[in-house]
């Protein structure tokens, strides 16, 4: 399988973090560590360079050339496909994207 490069923008990491650590609070320390490493390996399955996204339905991303997918319902990615590479910009909540 061809694969692209993937980079994942700070404020990405910092997102999944946030994340994880209100896992952790919660006093789920496992369930943190797999919830941020399943994230991270579905960032790997988008860069199989066989498959295309469609662009966000949002206008303002879509203007902007970004594509987004939905991450278990509840949050959207949202990154720039190339033939070489993914760049995840952003990874929020579903309900904060209008649709």
């Amino acid at each position: 399988m061809v694969k692209r490069k993937i980079v994942i923008h700070r404020s990405v990491a910092e997102s999944i973090a946030k994340i994880a650590w209100f896992i952790e609070s919660k006093g789920i320390l496992a369930t943190a560590e797999r919830y941020s490493e399943d994230i991270y390996n579905f960032f790997e399955l988008l860069t199989d360079r066989k498959k295309s996204y469609p662009f966000c339905r949002d206008s303002k991303r879509a203007l902007l050339g970004y594509k987004c997918v939905s991450y278990k319902r509840k949050y959207t990615v949202v990154f720039i496909q190339t033939d070489s590479e993914i760049i995840v910009c952003e990874f929020v909540p579903s309900k904060l994207i209008r649709w």
